[in-house]
């Protein structure tokens, strides 16, 4: 029998002659000497010349002699005449032979033929398997550029394999498998993996792919710790090493280290690498030391895109945006021509209301550019305009794009979920899931974040348990949004599980569950605050801004003086609007008007629309409106132009004053800077229209707003018709209302009822509070019961009306009282006002007007005696009633009106007073009013007036 093998690299064929035969004249185990002595020198076509010669020998070759053989085709790659040897073997029944097979699996994955080799692979019992088939097809999916099918195949080798007989991987494969272990998040896989791998393999790309995992997922401490055991085993660092353990320092800030990796950079002369020189920057950025950053950038002589978008991107971070457009002129200058990161950089930094401007002009550019298409570019605007909540423009340019990935999808679903529209972030997610996107961190932790806002606390616990099931239950972005999202939803006990399970705990998450805790335990907040600086953690802002938002009213602003101290001592108030804004708001809210005034001043030119805004709020809701509009002027004096929330409040302050000049002003204002009318600013324009009783306008601005009107705009205009008499009007548009699907509430009622307690309608009174709650299951609050017995009293249901409030399951309030007694007085029901005062004056020991009510009464019915025995007891009680105060606007001036002083107190002249009192009296006499007689005796009697103001009151 004579064989001839073509072997590829070779031309012609090889007739087998008596080279070989007189070298392996003996039996198989002869020419196997032979073929493994070849083999052995590295020369495979001998192996093959040899073991054709074998087979016309007329000898019977073994496994030993395929394995040896399959080999040599291998390392020749040499797969068709594999194949060939692979069918003799079938013929010769030796397939199942285990070096035989090991040698088959081993050809086919070093020739790429991967299916061929797993299905060898695949049919043979795992116990059974040689050691050859597990290290080749696993070092074959490696050099496949497939690493999780090489990890699965070596995970299987770990269960199936005992110990004792693991095969030893080459170092090229336990490299690829820490990598994929990393890769894929499995950082314990990963060390385990590394701790027992032999120290000659440890080299330093494994070290390079501990560091860089462990920095890449998060994990900063764990990977300055492999570097410094690197280099205590003398393994020298490469550019690799010093970029990753860099990116670590700068995530940790950790400045320190970052100088120690800087003078080793220097020592081993990597400094002047780009890579590392790149890293550097980076890290003198994320430490804020841009000083440093500029010197490491200013020092590389030759500059590359990747050094300039480097340095871009740290001024950016640093909100540096002027040097941001300075350093990109210098680029264009220096030739160097914008990329997709240089655009993302720039537009990173325009992400802000006061620079969005210059975003949308560098829009204009990139479209002019062609980067329109570009994923980067199109991410970095999409989170621009999610950012200053220009969603309609966001959603336009995500809809426009041909692909998305992670972080497109989660820019526009952020962006919703700051703009409350939690909706709208719900249906994205559901798309990204359709999609085919895993959610990460990111994404999980806004939609987590939209669930805290709406408190879902279902959809909240079905997302806790996606997350266990991702592997991100330790994450500590994740881990802290559901801390946030449990304390929001009022669950602390399990926001404290989950803290108390981190295994690592940051700023944020300390945060989130001091928010959950401050409104419910402020001491156990305050624990929390102390745990933090013991673990050496610095509170931020919104730590401090959690605490001062629970530290409100008489009772804990002291608490809220002591942190304020706090954050002056931290250095943190300087320069900080938010922490600036919250202390404002702590002491408004504690009418400590003064104080609040100060801590305005010392901000200086620091003073900024939001500021202001909140400082005007507070005197609006301190009932000091006059300041208030005074304060918006003096804005408007220093150029600071009013947003919407500015003009609400101004606009709010205007109605308690029944300012219609100044409200005016403000509407004409909002309508010359263009704008829009949302929701609020309508309604606040209705309300105060319908306050200082212009209905006419109240409705025009009305009937302006879009035919989806939310519930508070029809409130608005509904109140606004109650308040100024037009009871047929807010009946009306309640059933408009109603027939328009909005689900009117608490509020809505409120002002029906009080439409038809001016009017008289005590049925349609009783009907509605009848539907309010058997039909709408609305809860009456006090107001209402206080406006049901004051539309039954008003008309004369005394009875009706007192055994409405002891039918009462609520204990009745101040007001319930006092329209009650307020109705006796018209009705001059002595009796039944007493039991009405005395309940009062339990429930409000120290306010005049329970007092003054009840003098009414005694007036009212001849009781002279009892009147002025009340007086006395006022003034025993210290108690001192408020005189009542009035003005009108003539021309510039405003006219203020005092009870019993002719001058008023107001700025007009005594002279022109007179004259303006004079030119009153007149207008009343011919409008139909008169004196009232029992009133100026009621008041004469109590020594309210003397006898020059008697003519000061009148009645119609």
């Amino acid at each position: 029998m004579r064989v001839s093998f073509k072997v590829r690299g070779y031309h012609g064929h090889w007739s087998v002659e008596s080279e070989c035969m007189g070298k392996a004249k003996g039996n198989a185990g002869a020419w196997n000497s032979l073929l493994r002595m070849h083999s052995t020198h590295g020369l495979p076509q001998s192996v093959l010349r040899c073991f054709a010669s074998f087979l016309n020998s007329g000898h019977s070759p073994d496994q030993f002699t395929f394995a040896i053989t399959l080999s040599a085709c291998a390392k020749l790659q040499n797969v068709e005449l594999g194949r060939a040897v692979h069918c003799c073997i079938i013929k010769r029944g030796l397939q199942s032979a285990s070096f035989c097979h090991g040698a088959l699996i081993h050809l086919y994955a070093n020739s790429h033929s991967l299916t061929s080799a797993r299905t060898l692979f695949d049919a043979a019992p795992s116990p059974h398997l040689h050691p050859v088939s597990w290290t080749s097809l696993i070092s074959g999916y490696v050099q496949a550029g497939l690493p999780e099918q090489a990890l699965h195949v070596f995970e299987k080798m770990l269960t199936t394999t005992s110990p004792a007989s693991f095969p030893i991987l080459d170092p090229v494969a336990l490299v690829t498998i820490l990598n994929t272990y990393t890769s894929l998040g499995k950082l314990d896989n990963a060390c385990q993996l590394f701790a027992q791998m032999p120290i000659s393999t440890r080299n330093v790309v494994a070290w390079n792919v501990m560091i860089s995992g462990h920095a890449k997922r998060g994990h900063y401490q764990e990977a300055l710790a492999f570097f410094r055991q690197m280099s205590k085993h003398g393994v020298k660092s490469t550019r690799s090493t010093l970029a990753s353990v860099l990116s670590a320092i700068a995530s940790l800030a950790a400045l320190h280290h970052g100088f120690l990796v800087h003078a080793l950079a220097i020592k081993q002369g990597f400094d002047s690498s780009i890579y590392v020189a790149s890293s550097l920057i980076n890290m003198y950025g994320k430490c804020g030391l841009l000083d440093a950053a500029r010197q490491v950038f200013d020092a590389i002589s030759h500059k590359n895109m990747i050094v300039w978008n480097t340095m871009l991107g740290v001024y950016s971070q640093n909100a540096y945006l002027s040097n941001v457009m300075e350093l990109f002129s210098d680029m264009t200058i220096c030739g160097i021509h914008p990329d997709e990161f240089t655009y993302t950089s720039i537009l990173s930094s325009c992400a802000s209301f006061e620079y969005v401007r210059i975003g949308r002009q560098l829009h204009s550019t990139i479209i002019k550019k062609g980067f329109t298409s570009n994923l980067f570019v199109n991410n970095a605007l999409i989170d621009l305009y999610a950012k200053v909540g220009a969603l309609t423009e966001a959603t336009k340019l995500f809809e426009l794009m041909t692909y998305r990935d992670h972080i497109s999808w989660n820019a526009i679903i952020v962006g919703y979920v700051q703009e409350e529209e939690e909706a709208g972030a719900f249906s994205l997610y559901q798309r990204m899931n359709l999609d085919g996107f895993v959610p990460d961190e990111v994404s999980l932790a806004s939609i987590l974040s939209a669930c805290g806002n709406i408190k879902v606390l279902e959809v909240g616990q079905q997302l806790h348990c996606l997350s266990i099931k991702l592997g991100l239950e330790t994450n500590l972005f994740a881990g802290s949004s559901l801390i946030d999202m449990y304390s929001k939803c009022g669950d602390i006990e399990d926001a404290q599980k989950i803290y108390s399970s981190m295994p690592e705990r940051s700023v944020v998450s300390f945060n989130a569950l001091i928010a959950g805790y401050a409104p419910k335990d402020i001491k156990e907040a305050i624990s929390l605050l102390h745990e933090m600086l013991i673990l050496g953690l610095k509170p931020s802002e919104i730590t401090f801004v959690s605490l001062l938002d629970v530290c409100k009213g008489s009772a804990k602003v002291l608490l809220g003086m002591q942190i304020h101290c706090a954050v002056v001592k931290r250095g943190l108030l300087c320069g900080s609007e938010f922490l600036g804004t919250s202390l404002l708001g702590m002491y408004m809210d504690s009418q400590r008007l003064a104080d609040a005034s100060i801590l305005f001043s010392e901000f200086s030119n620091l003073k900024s629309t939001v500021m202001w805004t909140a400082l005007i709020s507070g005197y609006t809701q301190n009932e000091c409106s006059d300041v208030a509009l005074n304060l918006y002027q003096e804005m408007r004096g220093n150029d600071i132009l009013p947003d919407q929330a500015t003009f609400v409040t101004a606009l709010r302050a205007s109605a308690l004053l029944s300012s219609l000049h100044d409200g005016r002003e403000i509407h004409s204002l909002i309508f010359h800077t263009g704008f829009d009318l949302d929701e609020l600013t309508s309604s606040a324009l209705v309300d105060m229209y319908a306050k200082c009783g212009d209905v006419k306008s109240a409705v025009q601005v009305f009937d302006e707003l879009p035919i989806k009107k939310d519930v508070i705009s029809w409130n608005s205009m509904i109140v606004g018709f109650a308040k100024n008499g037009y009871a047929e009007s807010a009946l009306k548009l309640f059933n408009e209302m109603a027939q328009s699907c909005i689900t009117p509430d608490e509020v809505t009622f409120l002002g029906v009822l009080t439409a038809c307690s001016h009017a008289g309608w005590v049925y349609e009174g009783r009907q509605i509070f009848h539907i309010m709650v058997n039909y709408y299951g609305i809860e009456p609050r006090g107001d209402h019961y206080a406006c049901m017995v004051d539309l039954l009293g008003r008309w004369g249901f005394l009875k009706e009306a007192e055994d409405f409030i002891d039918k009462l399951e609520v204990e009745p309030n101040a007001m319930i009282w006092a329209n009650l007694l307020g109705a006796c007085r018209i009705h001059g029901d002595e009796k039944r006002g007493q039991r009405a005062a005395k309940k009062l004056i339990e429930l409000e020991p120290k306010n005049s007007s329970s007092y003054v009510l009840l003098s009414n009464l005694y007036a009212a019915s001849g009781l002279w005696d009892e009147a002025r025995s009340l007086r006395r007891t006022m003034i025993k009680k210290d108690i001192q009633k408020m005189p009542g105060c009035s003005w009108i606007v003539v021309g510039q001036n405003t006219n203020l009106f005092v009870a019993g002083r002719i001058d008023g107190g107001g700025s007009t002249d005594q002279a022109n007073k007179e004259q303006l009192v004079q030119l009153m009296f007149e207008t009343f006499n011919i409008s139909g009013f008169y004196a009232s007689e029992q009133a100026v005796l009621s008041l004469y009697a109590v020594g309210r007036i003397s006898g020059c103001t008697v003519d000061l009151v009148m009645e119609k």
